[in-house]
């Protein structure tokens, strides 16, 4: 058993998908016209083409209870999901000159460093170099 696909909810899949691609490097693996406004988007590291998946997931558009779990996770300050960095502190300064908000600066966690930033999207970020 394998993680193929992992899924993020996003309000606005456009503007999730400039984010991801543009500041925090992903690469379109697909992106699929649904319908209504909808689309099958995915993304991959850019060192890991067929590794997995993360799927724009336009969940809170279209289901309230993933919308209010999306709502309660941001205003609690908890990570919906983390990436992997192998240099936090160089990964903090070249986001935060492309303007990415982070709510955590590097910190370190016994035997790992983390950080946390906002993915303009209605999500929390945490990155982790181990």
């Amino acid at each position: 058993m394998k993680v193929n696909l992992i899924s993020i909810p996003v309000r606005d899949q456009q503007k999730a998908l400039k984010f991801y691609t543009e500041k925090l490097g992903f690469l379109v693996k697909k992106n699929e016209d649904l319908g209504n406004g909808n689309y099958w988007i995915t993304l991959v590291a850019e060192e890991w083409p067929n590794g997995p998946e993360l799927l724009l997931e336009p969940a809170p558009n279209h289901f309230e209870p993933s919308k209010v779990y999306q709502d309660a996770l941001f205003e609690a300050g908890i990570p919906y999901t983390q990436f992997t960095v192998e240099y936090l502190a160089e990964e903090f300064k070249r986001l935060s000159n492309l303007g990415v908000e982070f709510t955590m600066k590097p910190t370190e966690m016994r035997n790992v460093k983390i950080a946390i930033l906002k993915d303009e999207c209605g999500n929390l970020i945490q990155l982790v170099e181990e």
